[in-house]
């Protein structure tokens, strides 16, 4: 098929950041997008050949946007899969497809998967509901503290809590959910792999990430990971049998806990683009969204090897901050080498909401760290409007 300036459609569910990011591959390769998003000021509104607004879970919505293109992929999990299994049903392509979709949507499912499948991940419990949760806690059988997660619809460290106490249960809603064992690590890892529709597999360098303590979200991303050759290597080969297992087509990040004794779990996967692959476009041979779209096109994947060290600093939302965005500092840390900022394009700003990311590219990992630093320091996402106030 010839994808490049021809008649060739790529149908994109979700109009967020990562599609505005796929969206620079796309137009250097001349590659028509079709967007569907819930939300008329998404991202990905102005850069799209044609951009729908429609409800991403409901059926008949998501069957007539599949009709209009020619291959279909994803940049959110939350979608119809029921949708997605009668296009795929009706010779679409539909990459990754809902059969892998259905594995990693649920969390729940997803963890019962690796279980299956003799992947290494945390202990854990499912519940259909909280009542369920709140009765094995009050019969001893739930050990605390332990990381209490939303099986469906978490984003962003929406959805992921650290339950401590019985009072904390108090704070969650009652839906179905699961309970897992906190692991005592020393390092969060991620390992990207790109697969395409013809089995051609290559992995990202492993990346380390850090947190912020509060809002469960990635501050730093890290390439290459500061850890042992060998622990590289070992997570590096379990992100390969979790991409094996699923079978799936696209990116797959797999995110991993560094345990004490030198073991890998597998935490999560997302199955797409990832916030722990941003430092790719700038630090990498090949971006992970190039990847994503050679492979879900079944073209040549790039060289994922790094140039220069790359570190990625998340821009989120600062707290007693809500309304129109305003970018504190963004000349002072534009002045520096090697620095990149990447704006989302969303208007409104909320606490720890994701509005863009700064990487940082530096031949000194010790220098780009310190960089980082600075740029975390500097940078402030705000607006005039601020919520503290007692004005």
């Amino acid at each position: 098929m010839n994808y490049f300036s021809s008649n060739f459609k790529l149908g994109i569910l979700g109009g967020g950041q990562l599609g505005k990011m796929l969206l620079a591959e796309t137009r250097k390769f001349d590659i028509q997008t079709y967007f569907l998003d819930p939300s008329m000021d998404a991202p990905c509104q102005f850069g799209a050949t044609h951009f729908f607004i429609g409800d991403l879970m409901d059926y008949d919505t998501v069957y007539e946007f599949g009709k209009k293109v020619d291959v279909l992929t994803i940049e959110i999990e939350n979608i119809n899969l029921d949708a997605l299994d009668k296009l795929e049903e009706e010779g679409l392509k539909v990459y990754p497809s809902p059969k892998t979709l259905r594995l990693i949507q649920n969390k729940g499912v997803q963890k019962d998967f690796y279980v299956e499948n003799q992947i290494p991940t945390s202990a854990f419990k499912r519940f259909n509901s909280l009542n369920g949760l709140r009765a094995e806690i009050e019969n001893g059988l739930i050990e605390m503290p332990f990381v209490w997660k939303c099986a469906q619809f978490g984003y962003d460290g929406n959805g992921v809590k650290i339950v401590r106490s019985i009072q904390d249960i108090e704070t969650l809603p009652n839906v179905e959910c699961i309970a897992e064992q906190m692991v005592p690590f020393i390092n969060e890892l991620a390992v990207i792999v790109a697969r395409s529709a013809s089995g051609e597999v290559k992995t990202y360098p492993v990346v380390e990430m850090e947190f912020h303590p509060e809002a469960n979200q990635v501050e730093y991303v890290i390439c290459p990971a500061r850890i042992e050759y060998n622990i590289a290597k070992k997570a590096t080969k379990i992100a390969l049998q979790v991409s094996q297992a699923y079978n799936h087509v696209g990116l797959l990040a797999v995110e991993m806990f560094q345990t004490h004794d030198e073991g890998i779990l597998v935490n999560e996967v997302a199955p797409r683009p990832h916030n722990s692959g941003h430092y790719s476009i700038e630090a990498s041979y090949t971006s992970q969204f190039e990847n994503h779209l050679r492979a879900i096109l079944d073209l040549p994947l790039g060289n994922t090897a790094s140039k220069v060290a790359g570190i990625m600093v998340n821009l989120v939302g600062a707290e007693g901050f809500s309304g129109p965005v305003v970018y504190e500092n963004i000349e002072k840390i534009m002045a520096i080498d090697g620095v990149t900022p990447h704006i989302y394009g969303k208007r409104e700003t909320r606490p720890f909401r994701k509005m863009g990311h700064v990487t940082i590219v530096n031949e000194d990992m010790n220098e780009a760290r310190r960089i980082a630093e600075e740029v975390k320091n500097s940078i402030k996402v705000i607006s005039k409007i601020n919520t503290n106030s007692t004005n």
